[in-house]
């Protein structure tokens, strides 16, 4: 293939910078250069994973536990006809399947130990209808028999206190009951009839699951007062409840996942955006290096230059020689970035285990972070902007040198050669 000589001359220079002598130390600082930008795309593409992961493993598990969407009473009131709002919701196509629950909070407690939980009161037989844990829990959740007052809660709960299958809490509502002697908390003693374990420590740690019926009579709704349902799609579920609130009215408030941990969600952009400039100033930097390592280049190779001005290159022509070696860097650079960040991307679940293992600490303990495991989601849709920005960034650095190179009068250059 028979390239311009621009693009053979650059190469060249790239080449040849890095194997003479005289231009060792030109090579070493463009090396620093190169390197630098493959640190900054790796770690880019590594953190920006990593958050990736991170929040498409809390969401996974957080969708294990609660439903795509929820519609309530306008009022907080039991709903009068929860099957008749369930069929109306399946009248779109997106939904598919339905469920009643009755969710309240409560105080649970075990001798002198007291914990804060969230209650929800289930139909066993139809809560595999809408959520994943409810169907792989199906054998345990079937132990929940109205008037039972049966539970079933998560494994941290249980672990902090200290209680098994067969052990008996206390279940405290927080509104009580008005008596001669004033008002008196309403508390009920239940007993463990299963454990369950969703990976999401707020749910393990703060989640009780007990029959619809025990849960009415508790807490004194008089039946159901939501409907959750399952939707094909979790990723459709705002506009699904867009659509279900104008068709159900006024009556019923309807809820989607997305709101139900909205800040969380919203404070997880947020940071991965803050960090995405950050990063991008870090490339910034290691590219604009490349500027130092071309001025110097163009001062040591302004003989060539001259020798090419009186051959009968252009100004444009010198300048495209410098810029495409300055561009070779670059990519160079780039490439450099995007095996490394990618390798390390796609086996984080293998070296951060081994550095844990090594070093004898936990990056992310279960009792503090959400999940204890770091995961790592690469998407083109971060990997390609990346790559274009520590291009652009690349290039735009050549610019300046690049035309000084071409400004280069061959007379002053060869006066003293």
């Amino acid at each position: 293939m028979n390239l311009p000589y621009e693009w053979r001359l650059g190469w060249r220079y790239t080449r040849a910078g890095r194997g003479a002598r005289r231009n060792g130390f030109i090579s070493f600082i463009s090396g620093v250069s190169v390197l630098g930008i493959t640190l900054g795309v790796a770690a880019l593409i590594i953190v920006l994973s990593v958050m990736n992961g991170f929040q498409k493993e809390v969401r996974d598990r957080m969708l294990s536990v609660i439903a795509h969407v929820e519609i309530y009473d306008a009022w907080g009131d039991a709903l009068p006809d929860w099957h008749a709002l369930a069929t109306q919701a399946r009248t779109l196509p997106e939904v598919v399947g339905a469920a009643p629950f009755v969710p309240a909070q409560a105080l649970i407690a075990q001798g002198e130990t007291m914990r804060g939980t969230m209650v929800r009161g289930i139909v066993p037989a139809e809560e595999a209808a809408v959520t994943p844990l409810g169907e792989r829990l199906q054998p345990v959740l079937a132990r929940l028999q109205p008037g039972d007052w049966g539970v079933v809660i998560g494994q941290e709960l249980a672990d902090s206190l200290q209680v098994g299958q067969g052990d008996t809490l206390t279940l405290v509502a927080p509104s009580g009951q008005v008596t001669p002697a004033g008002m008196v908390p309403r508390l009920k003693q239940v007993h463990i009839v299963g454990l369950f374990q969703a990976g999401h420590y707020e749910y393990d740690s703060g989640m009780v699951l007990m029959h619809a019926d025990d849960a009415a009579r508790l807490f004194r709704t008089g039946g159901p007062t939501a409907v959750q349902l399952k939707l094909r799609d979790a990723q459709s579920a705002p506009t699904v409840a867009a659509d279900l609130a104008r068709v159900l009215g006024p009556e019923v408030s309807v809820r989607d996942w997305t709101r139900t941990n909205r800040t969380w969600f919203a404070a997880v952009q947020i940071e991965k955006r803050m960090m995405f400039i950050i990063l991008t100033l870090i490339v910034a930097v290691a590219a604009f290096n490349l500027v130092s390592t071309m001025v110097m280049t163009v001062t040591d190779k302004r003989a060539d230059i001259a020798i090419l001005r009186t051959l009968g290159a252009t100004p444009a022509s010198v300048m495209g020689i410098f810029m495409v070696q300055g561009a070779l860097s670059g990519i160079l650079g780039t490439i450099g970035g995007l095996t490394l960040g990618l390798l390390v991307a796609f086996n984080v679940d293998v070296i951060v285990p081994f550095i844990e293992h090594l070093l004898g600490v936990s990056f992310l303990p279960g009792s503090i972070y959400l999940i204890s495991a770091m995961p790592s989601d690469p998407q083109a849709s971060d990997i390609v902007p990346i790559a274009l920005i520590s291009l652009a960034l690349s290039f735009a650095a050549t610019l300046y040198p690049s035309w000084r190179a071409s400004r280069v009068q061959p007379a002053e250059a060869l006066r003293y050669e």
